[in-house]
């Protein structure tokens, strides 16, 4: 299952600046989910992070790899529903093990990875990696909760 922008927009509530997904390029349902974040000189967060030296922060990594995680939490919930689904929002719970590995600059394409480790309804808990040029950057462990917004 590949997403476009605009079907992501139908899935998260972010909007810009901060949302932080630009495709999702697999999916397995309740199982792991493969996107992308294209990153440019024009994001918001550059001129201040840091100036004349502009690294992506790692907590907008972690934000990305939430995001991400969302979608397939969502997706997944919404395929086993039998009627109307309704409007739901993916609330990021906690982190552990997170680990920074390489900066992320302008030019860069993140690949995010998570695959689903357990869930619980409401509650899911994912394993989360970013890649760029095929090089760890960030890994974590995400949970996160799916309720009605």
């Amino acid at each position: 299952m590949v997403m476009d922008c605009a079907q992501i927009m139908e899935v998260l509530p972010h909007r810009y600046p901060f949302l932080l997904v630009d495709r999702v390029d697999e999916m397995e349902l309740g199982q792991r989910i493969v996107a992308t974040k294209n990153v440019t000189i024009n994001e918001p967060f550059f001129p201040g992070h840091f100036p004349g030296h502009p690294i992506m922060p790692g907590v907008l990594i972690i934000e990305a790899m939430a995001q991400v995680g969302g979608i397939l939490a969502y997706k997944t919930a919404e395929s086993r529903q039998s009627g109307k689904f309704g409007r739901k929002l993916t609330y990021f719970m906690g982190i552990d093990k997170a680990k920074f590995r390489r900066p992320v600059n302008p030019g860069d394409t993140l690949r995010l990875e998570l695959t689903l480790l357990q869930e619980r309804a409401p509650y899911w808990k994912l394993q989360g990696r970013a890649f760029v040029d095929g090089k760890l950057v960030c890994e974590a462990e995400l949970k996160a909760m799916l309720a009605d917004a």
